[in-house]
């Protein structure tokens, strides 16, 4: 291989790691209720460590502190969608942020409540939900 062959290929990888530099940042930048999203749900997972690690609410019977994360995550990743839907300069596909969203949120509950009668809802709800999407939704 030639000197200039190398270098003409260096050039190339260069600027393709420097337009996926750009595309990550620009990405950020156009979402940044996304970016909020999963910072408030890293804020909320600390904060329900810090409280299980000093022991402060071992008396609550629910607690039980990854169904509180999750249980929590989810509702932030639910507020999230009724946002994008509410706000209409933040419009964005929902669909995969109310499922992950349900399914945070029936760990959460299931891991509180009990797994009886939460898995069936939440899946009900998600089938509902790809239906009324793919009948309502997609006919616009």
């Amino acid at each position: 291989m030639s000197e200039k062959h190398r270098q003409e290929k260096a050039e190339k990888q260069e600027k393709e790691e420097e337009k996926q530099e750009k595309s990550w940042e620009e990405k950020w930048r156009r979402d940044p209720l996304n970016v909020a999203t999963w910072a408030l749900v890293l804020l909320w997972l600390g904060v329900v460590l810090i409280l299980a690690n000093i022991g402060s609410v071992k008396e609550l019977e629910c607690w039980k502190t990854w169904a509180v994360f999750f249980g929590g995550a989810g509702v932030l990743l639910l507020a999230q969608v009724v946002i994008r839907l509410a706000v209409p300069s933040l419009r964005r596909r929902v669909m995969g942020g109310l499922i992950l969203g349900l399914v945070f949120l029936a760990i959460g509950l299931g891991g509180m409540v009990g797994w009886v009668w939460v898995w069936p809802v939440v899946v009900i709800a998600i089938a509902l939900i790809i239906l009324i999407y793919g009948l309502v939704v997609r006919r616009r």
